[in-house]
């Protein structure tokens, strides 16, 4: 009985062997395989070895034979193949709304979808200009409860914070909690925002996912789109929403020549530390400041949409524009 149990265990011994040690490179010989099996307790003649592989062809897995001196048996054609895996591995390393450590945690998953030689040029560091990762762990969980918070259309409440110059949570609403119908999630500017109709101020808005804290899917439904989208199709809703992302008016005019702007920000300032926006406290402790290098357009607004109380200096009539 205990024999007939473990030859159960002979085809998936083999197959994680082959896949996880072996490609065209790297093939598995045939004492590398009785070696393995030899440590579970089974043996392996020449011709069950044959067997086993026509086995795992028919299971589904592309087992590929090399001849000769150094031949042996190896994994062909994978679900994913290399250079598809080192985009993947590209895309994780390089996205802002990744932390760092859930970055290099997804990187070794995706190390897991191959051998462990092609894994070693997975290990690689992508250089991308004034890339700064979040500071906040949770949002890869976020965006998977607001997917499904959205798809149940359930309404949701949370908190909202922005980051101090010493990188520390400032909740606004004094920490009260938010409670919103959500519509859906935009992408913009490498950033995740949840758009949806604000239940206390009965109109719609969109918040940065990246600074929503104790997101919690409640029992009630939601409120239904017919009832806030004044009938916009969908379609049309998503490029009314996408044109309310950019800051204000009164900041994209002020910066609308891009350039660089020292400024002096209030109590809260996004947190972007190492990046485009360098900062350092203030006199007494209530104010910073700050060197802001931006660009044209939408791109200078957005990088103070965060900003409490204060002022910019810069081509204003006194020398300082309100944000």
């Amino acid at each position: 009985m205990a024999k007939s149990a473990n030859y159960k265990r002979k085809l998936p011994i083999l197959s994680k062997l082959l896949l996880e040690r072996s490609d065209e490179e790297h093939p598995i010989s045939r004492q590398e395989m009785q070696e393995e099996l030899e440590r579970w307790g089974l043996s392996a003649e020449r011709k069950s070895l044959y067997d086993d592989m026509e086995q795992l062809r028919e299971l589904g897995l592309d087992v590929q034979s090399k001849r000769g001196r150094g031949g042996g048996w190896f994994i062909g054609q994978r679900d994913f193949e290399l250079a598809e895996l080192k985009l993947l591995v590209d895309a994780v390393q390089s996205s802002r709304f990744l932390t760092k450590r859930k970055s290099d945690a997804l990187i070794r998953k995706l190390e897991g979808l191959t051998c462990v030689h092609q894994a070693r040029q997975l290990q690689r560091q992508v250089y991308v200009d004034r890339r700064v990762k979040t500071m906040n762990e949770s949002i890869f969980y976020n965006v998977d409860r607001l997917h499904g918070a959205i798809a149940a259309n359930k309404m949701i409440t949370f908190r909202y914070f922005e980051y101090n110059v010493n990188r520390e949570r400032v909740f606004r609403r004094e920490g009260s909690k938010y409670r919103l119908t959500p519509f859906g999630l935009i992408w913009d500017s490498e950033n995740y925002y949840l758009a949806g109709w604000d239940e206390l101020r009965k109109e719609l808005r969109h918040y940065r996912v990246d600074k929503m804290a104790d997101i919690t899917i409640t029992g009630m439904k939601g409120t239904p789109q017919g009832e806030w989208t004044g009938g916009v199709c969908p379609p049309a809703l998503w490029n009314v929403l996408r044109q309310a992302l950019p800051a204000p008016a009164a900041v994209q005019k002020f910066f609308g020549g891009g350039g660089h702007r020292p400024l002096r920000a209030g109590r809260v300032l996004g947190a972007r530390r190492g990046g485009a926006l360098h900062c350092r406290p203030g006199g007494g402790g209530e104010s910073a400041a700050v060197g802001l290098a931006v660009r044209a357009g939408r791109g200078g607004g957005g990088a103070l949409a965060g900003l409490g109380g204060g002022g910019v200096q810069g081509p204003a009539a006194n020398g300082v524009g309100d944000v």
